[in-house]
């Protein structure tokens, strides 16, 4: 072993991420968690439980354990500027600066960003202040359908559309519960679907594209949660997005990053760009500066290459000199979330997992109590399946799932063939083919 790497976050992303590390012989892996997770720690050599924006005490932790990387998993420590102050200290870090990282946490920024260098695919926006002037908009163009986003931080559940989740007495209420700082975006009308990529500062690695599901209950109905699962297909597109729309999408990003460069905030890290595929091409909904959860566990479970070799060529600036790997296969992930989730969560509740499942098994927000799971108020843990099909893949996390004993609950149209028919003939609607 020549790495020590810490991995900040406590979920089933960050147990995706762990798992991918525990693999590589070169590396010893050192966790900061807000709370237990039991798949991390069994990942990690040593683990400290803290709020993951205290930077000054996980620096501390890094000079104790002589960590030589980093690699942060959720956006607020990303937001806190946890990597300014680690590389401060010498620590490499395969994520980004708090300046970076504005492309995520500062909607307002991205927008102008995309808009100041010309960058394709940024939907028509307006940024307000405060409530009333963006209640005054909205209804001087009563007639039109937005997107309501805060500009800071929401944990992908901050969005409202009008039309969608929303009326325009609806809008104006959540307006007011925001109260400032506001950026009302033109709806898309499309398909969504993620496209992540390891990034040095100059060359960006794509990753197999994913569709997450971020709406609650089966048939895609129900209020926004953090997502309830997502799918992979074995060729590592999605039958909804074709060749020229991911070419697009690549040059987005990678336009993004040029820009942000030229600002003078050069990007490390995993650049997570959510699309919306529409009659015109590809329009960008969000860039998140970190993985997207769950899709971190479609792509890491995939991931061939060696995760300590990743970390070092993204903080030395040769992914370009590496081959990044992954697996054909299909992957179906499926979040298994409390009782009541997302509106009133029940928490505390003991859980049973199957001990013989040939899914593998992400924890996120459980804890460990003697030998038992014990749930929290979020998502409770994962399954993904592995398989030659998608079919096949669904099949595998959707049995592992039904075994679970307890007071929890999981979407199962997830990767099904019915709803992915669905996505395709509804995309041939919206670019009028009718083949």
């Amino acid at each position: 072993m020549n790495l020590k790497i810490l991995l900040v976050g406590s979920g089933g992303r960050e147990h995706a991420i762990a798992r991918a590390f525990s693999k590589s012989e070169k590396v010893e892996l050192f966790a900061v968690m807000a709370t237990p997770n039991p798949g991390i720690i069994d990942c990690a050599s040593f683990h400290l439980i803290t709020r993951e924006v205290n930077c000054d005490e996980i620096s501390e932790f890094c000079k104790k354990h002589e960590i030589t990387h980093a690699f942060i998993g959720p956006e607020a420590p990303l937001e806190a500027g946890i990597c300014d102050v680690l590389s401060a200290n010498g620590i490499k870090c395969a994520s980004p600066s708090r300046a970076a990282a504005r492309i995520e946490t500062d909607k307002a920024f991205c927008r102008d960003l995309m808009r100041t260098h010309g960058i394709s695919g940024c939907p028509a926006y307006q940024f307000f202040a405060d409530a009333k002037s963006a209640i005054d908009f909205l209804r001087t163009h009563a007639n039109e359908e937005y997107a309501i986003k805060p500009v800071g931080l929401t944990g992908g559940k901050g969005v409202r559309v009008i039309g969608e989740h929303v009326d325009l007495a609806g809008a104006e209420e959540y307006i007011k519960e925001l109260k400032h700082d506001i950026v009302l975006e033109e709806r898309l009308f499309g398909e969504e679907f993620t496209l992540q990529a390891f990034v040095d500062g100059k060359t960006l690695v794509p990753m197999p594209l994913v569709q997450d599901h971020k709406r609650a209950f089966v048939g895609d109905i129900g209020p926004n949660t953090g997502g309830m699962g997502s799918y992979s297909m074995s060729d590592h597109r999605l039958p909804f997005v074709s060749e020229d729309d991911y070419k697009e999408a690549l040059s987005i990003m990678k336009s993004v990053l040029s820009a942000l460069a030229d600002e003078g905030s050069p990007y490390i890290g995993v650049l997570y760009g959510q699309f919306m595929n529409t009659a015109k091409g590809p329009m960008v909904i969000e860039f998140n500066a970190r993985f997207g959860d769950p899709e971190a566990m479609n792509v890491m479970t995939l991931l061939e290459s060696d995760a300590g070799d990743l970390i070092e060529a993204m903080t030395e600036g040769t992914l370009d000199q590496i081959n990044v790997s992954f697996a054909k296969q299909a992957t179906v992930c499926i979040y298994l979330v409390p009782t009541g989730y997302p509106d009133k969560p029940q928490s505390d509740n003991e859980i049973f997992v199957p001990e013989s499942h040939d899914a593998l098994l992400y924890y996120a927000n459980v804890h460990q109590e003697k030998q038992s799971l014990i749930t929290g108020r979020s998502r409770s843990l994962a399954f993904v399946g592995v398989a030659n099909t998608l079919e096949e893949a669904h099949a595998s996390a959707i049995s592992a799932a039904a075994e679970v004993k307890g007071a929890v609950w999981f979407r199962t149209d997830i990767g099904t063939g019915e709803l992915l028919g669905r996505r395709i003939a509804h995309m041939k609607t919206i670019r009028g083919d009718s083949t």
